[in-house]
């Protein structure tokens, strides 16, 4: 096990960030949030880098985090921890994620898919070329963020129709003909219980949180689910 904290500002006022790193290695879960995390401090947020799920294991200590951010592809879950977890997020703590490091982190885990709110099913074209669409500007997370175009995985989903999507790309079909058309969320926000949800279905690798609009999504994503992120008017 190892620990990385970082901290940044004034600690009292500053929001406190878990990240839990690990499972499949082809995500570069550690690179990424490496690249992620230190501009969350410069935000004024704390950091702690966790390459174990034994915090979820103690509930307590997962309601003393702002936001927890799991950056871990293809992980098991004990009951235990899925309930500690989902237990906390419930209370009020934020999850915010990108990829599979959140949208296929624990795929026997309902209950923790269900607080997400989608679970990666596909990714027909392998590494491609597609558009995503930014659809709502009114949140704060996509507001002043144009479309764009970009080569990496595209993330076919089930995903939950009460989630408020910001951001979509649509199948070409050309892998899977019987998807040709369809509009699939890449950028959503929910409620779970008092705690703010937020996902990304961009994030393959590292060159993926380098485009400077995935990273501003990522990054204002989670300051939101931390409530750091200020805006006029949210419905979320």
């Amino acid at each position: 096990m190892s620990q990385e904290n970082r901290e940044s500002g004034n600690k009292s006022s500053s929001r406190k960030i878990l990240f839990l790193c690990g499972g499949w290695e082809g995500h570069q879960p550690l690179e990424c949030v490496a690249l992620v995390a230190p501009r969350l401090e410069s935000a004024g947020c704390e950091a702690t880098v966790m390459e174990t799920l034994e915090p979820l294991e103690d509930l307590d200590r997962l309601r003393g985090y702002d936001v927890i951010v799991p950056a871990w592809t293809m992980g098991v879950l004990s009951d235990k921890g899925q309930q500690n977890l989902v237990t906390a997020v419930r209370s009020g703590v934020g999850l915010a994620g990108w990829h599979g490091g959140m949208g296929d982190a624990f795929r026997s885990a309902a209950d923790y898919q269900f607080m997400v709110g989608g679970q990666f099913v596909a990714h027909p074209a392998g590494l491609t070329n597609f558009e995503v669409t930014i659809g709502d500007r009114s949140h704060p997370i996509s507001e002043g963020i144009e479309s764009f175009t970009i080569h990496t995985e595209q993330y076919y989903m089930h995903v939950d129709p009460s989630n408020r999507v910001l951001a979509t790309t649509t199948f070409s079909g050309e892998n899977a003909p019987w998807i040709a058309g369809c509009r699939m969320p890449v950028v959503w926000t929910r409620s779970f219980g008092a705690g703010r949800v937020f996902y990304c279905s961009l994030g393959h690798q590292v060159s993926d949180l380098g485009v400077p609009r995935v990273g501003e999504i990522i990054h204002r994503g989670i300051l939101w689910a931390a409530r750091a992120l200020r805006a006029r008017k949210e419905r979320r």
